[in-house]
């Protein structure tokens, strides 16, 4: 933790710069006694402490180092956005059955065991698994076209349409190590987008698939779908405890249909999004880090623990 009335916060990315500086900057002239920077990484020491009171994570998912060290940050204390653990067991395969717990439409969807696995294995590995798998009744129940796309959450990984049990089987092929889903493809007459920051501060964006980023005008959330849409995202971005989370809807008429409730590591930049979209998510999320530096609420982490 740091020390005298100064709260420091901490931030791990990857290849984004614009909003790492904007973030960086803005807390460096806040009026409240914290500082930001980069945190700096060369291996860390059970016996270390953490220098830091907030870290805002945009990159372990991809980083799996880094989300050891955050993991090791959270039980020393540091605020983690997000939450290090809950984020290490989210997957978009959950996410649709919590999804459906929670009483939302969302895809009809099929996870599919692992290609090949990262260690050598005998026949007795997979004993568990029943082949040969009716690939055909997979591509039944979800209905096509359908989505192939990794079960791993975080950012926009590589998708692919398939049209039948050939296509699907070919990409499978090709899936490696990977765990992959098979998903809905739902019609859609638009596409919204909600950042939820600090499982309270919703904004809607609807998002152009041909244009691959944000139409300029934003969504009201004043009338009834606006409301049911904002409701939601923030409920379900409190089941997961994320202070940072793209809750993905499509809407078919009046009604909607959930297609992602959790990205804990959205895309922010200006080519994606305006400049007023831009400075709405620079704005709340260093509003929260603040907050969370300042008055930290509790955090879950694995075991228990408590700060003495």
């Amino acid at each position: 933790m740091s020390q005298e009335n100064e709260k420091k916060i901490g931030l791990i990315i990857g290849e984004e710069r614009e909003w790492p500086a904007a973030f960086i900057q803005t807390i460096n002239q806040h009026p409240e006694p914290v500082s930001a920077e980069l945190v700096k990484l060369s291996g860390t020491f059970v016996d270390d402490t953490c220098p830091y009171d907030v870290i805002v994570d945009r990159i372990s998912h991809i980083v799996p180092y880094y989300r050891a060290y955050l993991k090791f940050a959270a039980l020393h204390g540091a605020f983690i956005i997000n939450n290090p653990f809950t984020w290490s067991a989210d997957s978009r395969f959950y996410d649709k059955a919590l999804l459906k717990q929670l009483g939302y439409k969302t895809p009809r969807t099929v996870i599919l065991p692992n290609k090949h696995i990262k260690r050598d294995a005998t026949p007795d590995t997979f004993r568990n698994l029943d082949y040969p798998m009716d690939w055909q009744a997979i591509v039944d129940y979800v209905g096509v076209p359908a989505i192939f796309k990794d079960n791993h959450t975080g950012g926009r990984p590589e998708t692919y349409r398939v049209h039948n049990v050939d296509e699907l089987l070919n990409w499978y092929d090709k899936s490696g190590t990977r765990t992959k889903i098979l998903q809905q493809l739902i019609p859609a007459d638009r596409h919204i987008h909600c950042f939820v920051v600090g499982q309270e501060q919703v904004m809607a964006l609807e998002f152009s698939p041909e244009d691959g980023r944000y139409l300029p005008d934003i969504p009201s959330l004043d009338d009834t779908l606006g409301q049911q849409l904002a409701a939601a995202a923030r409920r379900i971005s409190r089941a997961y405890e994320y202070d940072i989370n793209l809750v993905e809807f499509v809407i078919q008429g009046d009604d909607f249909y959930v297609i992602n409730g959790s990205n804990p590591a959205p895309e922010l930049n200006r080519e994606l999004m305006t400049e007023e979209q831009f400075d709405w998510c620079l704005r709340e999320i260093v509003n929260t880090a603040v907050q969370r530096a300042l008055d930290p609420p509790p955090q879950k982490i694995i075991p228990a623990h408590k700060n003495s």
